[in-house]
């Protein structure tokens, strides 16, 4: 399980969170995973590349949770 901190900000894009955590390579990565269903998001397959993740917000990605806090 990963703790992902969003500090001051609101939010975080689903594509960048990914991208920022080195999960993927790029952002075209991001954006294929996404859109291939193999992102959950709070239990639910998330296909929104640009998600706005928001604290208390789940990701699960190739076995990997994420909390965003």
């Amino acid at each position: 399980m990963i703790e992902f901190d969003l500090e001051t900000h609101p939010f975080i894009e689903l594509n960048k969170l990914l991208k920022i955590l080195n999960f993927v390579e790029s952002g075209g990565e991001a954006n294929y995973v996404i859109s291939e269903g193999l992102v959950i998001v709070n239990s639910l397959v998330e296909t929104q590349k640009r998600k706005k993740l928001r604290v208390g917000d789940v990701v699960v990605f190739e076995n990997q949770k994420i909390i965003l806090v």
